[in-house]
């Protein structure tokens, strides 16, 4: 794990959830201050942000129990085990114990970054329907620095010995794309004590501005390449003017 303690990677790892979840409940307190038509599409956000802020607050617990049982193992204290049975955990019991809380976090957090995209573009969509745009504009990024930063937003990308890789699409990024959109502020890179993982790449909060305001003036979709239809075979030449 990087050299770091497991109980400091525990800990940290649930202040994150627990900051996490607090975000998102910041989020329906400030969208509850905003004069807005709750029509379904708005309701829906807020009951996706709501879910993520519960997911994350297990998540949290989990990590939080997890501790626990770290914590009474090298203490050799007893500890509830089940069933209303004390004993004093293991090594091997706690490693599995966190182990399977590990599980259960992953699966409870699985989805919270790409889920959080879909809810902040249906938002900025819906609000644009009803003629609310973003003050701010929206930088102008080739598509190439677009679908990176949108990768990044869904938690996607992760940088090994150097090498970005999109864990989703299980595809290299270039390295000289990330760092363009690091020398405009728009992602940074954390350590990650996962295994096989060097760094681990997140919006910044200038990246999280720009991306929602782009939810509001999509890019137009690519004219299509037409060809002449071919004439059928047998079929009358047209007659050329003289």
């Amino acid at each position: 794990m990087n050299g770091n303690r497991p109980d400091d990677i525990l800990n940290a790892q649930a202040a994150r959830a627990q900051a996490l979840a607090n975000s998102a409940l910041d989020i329906v307190t400030r969208l509850n201050k905003e004069s807005m038509y709750h029509s379904p599409v708005i309701s829906a956000v807020y009951a996706r942000i709501r879910q993520l802020a519960h997911l994350a607050y297990d998540a949290a617990d989990h990590l939080i129990e997890a501790g626990d049982v770290l914590a009474h193992a090298q203490a050799g204290l007893p500890m509830e085990l089940g069933d209303g049975f004390l004993a004093v955990p293991s090594e091997q019991d706690a490693r599995q114990e966190i182990g399977r809380r590990f599980t259960l976090v992953s699966q409870l957090t699985a989805l919270g970054a790409s889920d959080a995209v879909v809810t902040a573009e249906q938002y900025v969509a819906e609000r644009r329907h009803y003629g609310y745009l973003p003050a701010h504009q929206p930088p102008t990024l080739s598509r190439t620095q677009s679908r990176t930063l949108l990768a990044v937003a869904r938690g996607e990308v992760t940088i090994s010995n150097g090498r970005p890789w999109n864990r989703r699409e299980h595809d290299n990024f270039s390295i000289s794309t990330i760092r363009a959109l690091e020398s405009r502020d728009l992602i940074t890179r954390e350590d990650c004590q996962l295994w096989l993982v060097d760094e681990r790449v997140h919006l910044s909060p200038a990246g999280r501005r720009d991306l929602s305001a782009a939810f509001a003036y999509p890019r137009p979709a690519a004219p299509a390449t037409t060809r002449p239809a071919l004439r059928p075979s047998g079929a009358p030449q047209p007659a050329r003017s003289r």
